[in-house]
């Protein structure tokens, strides 16, 4: 399965080191005002080569509007995006082309398709994301002009370090997207020993969405956090997702989690912003961990397509934590879920209207 969504379909195509990546927007509403330009912002917030703490692959990443636009607005119809891939290296792959990486996706795709691209992963690659990222401009955009909803994230753990301290004003400020710009000196020298170490480093991003309207989501099948679960999860290298207090309300009694309503507003959002799987006009939180990079120049015993044991190492260009430049894509998967559901929503329950009470997302304002 390629594709995502319901009524705001993605289809994304093409593989790492092939000679584009692709996705196809459908069921996109008409007269959004959208240009190529636009796109760039966000694919540039999510490439590597920015930093020496990403992979050295520098990509144009120059997006390629080739349907579903018309004199500037959007047409109702399949909107086709395309970016052509300028700076593969497949020769780095040659090596490991018979063998499994341990941690990669090599073996599972050979015993599912009896053979796999070994290219920089293929359609394994975190390349795929790009398109993510590039759908979800016009979703985000969308969203902003109907409902003054805004996406946004930052990392929230690297390894055992945390932020001391939140400042959404720095977040852009760093190549890490970190909260805290006190610590980035900090996350520079431990990134600079982990790359020289050759080793890697897992992390966790925090993605929220404000302004979401109470009411999207269903109430079984088609709940609000589900799908974020399992669209967080679709991002590579992802392990596991939270939504609100996640795991946290293991140890939280009934008295604690509970939030609480008032006529001025909701006392907390432990929540998440979504109860029954339908949201509750709070903001929706989701928190996704990444595992450790698992291309790794140390070498590892590992086995070949022959079943035989072999000495693995990985050379190219990687990057020592994934989770880097995860951000922007954990902010596409929450908008593309937004604006499905609110599609969904507006199919179903367009009619019903603003239903009192409606309580504010914070008695803080």
């Amino acid at each position: 399965m390629n594709t995502f969504g319901h009524l705001f379909r993605v289809t994304t195509f093409g593989e790492s080191h092939g000679p584009a990546i692709g996705c196809v927007i459908d069921g996109c509403p008409p007269g959004i005002a959208i240009a190529p330009e636009e796109f760039a912002h966000d694919l540039a917030r999510r490439a590597t080569g920015k930093s020496r703490h990403t992979s050295a692959r520098r990509e144009a990443d120059e997006v390629e509007i080739l349907s579903g636009v018309y004199e500037g607005l959007t047409t109702g119809t399949p909107i086709a995006l395309l970016v052509r891939n300028t700076d593969q290296k497949s020769k780095d792959y040659n090596a490991i082309a018979r063998q499994f990486r341990p941690g990669h996706a090599d073996y599972a795709y050979w015993q599912k398709y009896g053979l796999r691209d070994p290219r920089g992963g293929g359609r394994s690659s975190a390349r795929e994301t790009t398109m993510r990222v590039a759908a979800a401009v016009v979703a985000k955009k969308w969203l902003a002009e109907r409902f003054g909803l805004t996406v946004r994230g930052y990392m929230a753990q690297i390894g055992d370090v945390v932020p001391r301290s939140h400042d959404w004003t720095v977040v852009e400020d760093n190549p890490f997207f970190w909260p805290d710009a006190s610590q980035v000196p900090e996350l520079e020298r431990y990134m600079d020993a982990l790359r020289k170490s050759g080793d890697s480093v897992g992390a966790k991003v925090v993605a929220v969405a404000d302004g979401v309207p109470p009411g999207w989501g269903e109430p079984v099948y088609g709940k609000l956090d589900g799908e974020l679960a399992a669209a967080m999860m679709s991002i590579n290298a992802v392990k596991g997702v939270e939504i609100g207090d996640g795991f946290a309300a293991v140890a939280q009694k009934g008295t604690e989690h509970r939030d609480v309503m008032t006529p001025g507003g909701f006392l907390s959002n432990h929540a998440g912003g979504v109860l029954g799987g339908i949201s509750t006009g709070q903001q929706v939180a989701v928190s996704v961990a990444f595992k450790p990079t698992s291309s790794l120049r140390l070498p590892v015993e590992g086995v070949d397509v022959d079943g035989k044991v072999v000495d693995i190492v990985t050379t190219g260009r990687h990057d020592p934590c994934v989770g880097i430049r995860a951000t922007p894509i954990c902010e596409a998967m929450l908008a593309l879920v937004l604006m499905d559901q609110a599609l969904r929503h507006r199919a179903q329950c367009g009619d019903v209207g603003v239903v009192a009470p409606r309580i504010p997302p914070s008695a803080d304002g």
